[in-house]
């Protein structure tokens, strides 16, 4: 696995360790998320699974608009 001090150019068309990481999840979450179908499924690709970057931007982007309103925006605290 990728030394997670340096960002990448992340591929196009990632393997499930690959992806997993630009998750920042392991394996075995992202394995789960998978089988739950959080995540989508890979194609394949050559001759293994490959997870698409597009695809998983596209659902990290849905997941982002269906979570609850930040509860710190009008926590005094946290207010700028």
């Amino acid at each position: 696995m990728m030394a997670k001090t340096a960002l990448p150019n992340w591929p196009r068309m990632m393997k499930r360790d690959t992806a997993a990481q630009y998750c920042d999840m392991s394996i075995a979450e992202f394995e789960r998320a998978i089988a739950s179908g959080v995540i989508p499924m890979p194609v394949r690709f050559g001759d293994r699974d490959r997870w698409s970057r597009e695809q998983i931007d596209a659902w990290i982007a849905r997941a982002e608009g269906d979570a609850p309103k930040d509860w710190r925006a009008n926590a005094p605290i946290y207010a700028r």
